[in-house]
């Protein structure tokens, strides 16, 4: 059985492993710097799973930072009845890609 974590990283949580690359929301840290995140949920490795009050203490998983980028663009439409008030407008969130180094 694999081992993997249960990290909160910038308000949400993921679900992780060593080598795993995800997209989070936007962090400040540029491309190709490591950073640490120190807010693990749930460790598990085997048959031992450790749960967290509402940490694991002494638990930090280190990503690195691949690159920033935009996500697909979303479209928010306002509509209010009976006046022909339509509007649309477009977003792109941005997002950081990490790769999880080490659990």
């Amino acid at each position: 059985m694999e081992s993997f974590v249960v990290v909160e990283i910038a308000g949400k949580q993921y679900r992780v492993k060593s080598g795993d690359v995800l997209l989070v929301n936007r962090l400040e840290e540029k491309e190709g710097d490591t950073v640490t995140f120190d807010r693990v949920l749930l460790a598990a490795s085997g048959k031992k799973t450790e749960i967290g009050t509402p940490l694991v203490k002494g638990a930090k998983v280190s990503a690195k930072i691949l690159a920033q980028e935009k996500g697909e663009k979303l479209n928010v439409r306002r509509y209010k009845s009976k006046v022909r008030y339509r509007k649309s407008t477009g977003f792109r969130p941005k997002y950081t890609k990490i790769q999880i180094v080490s659990v």
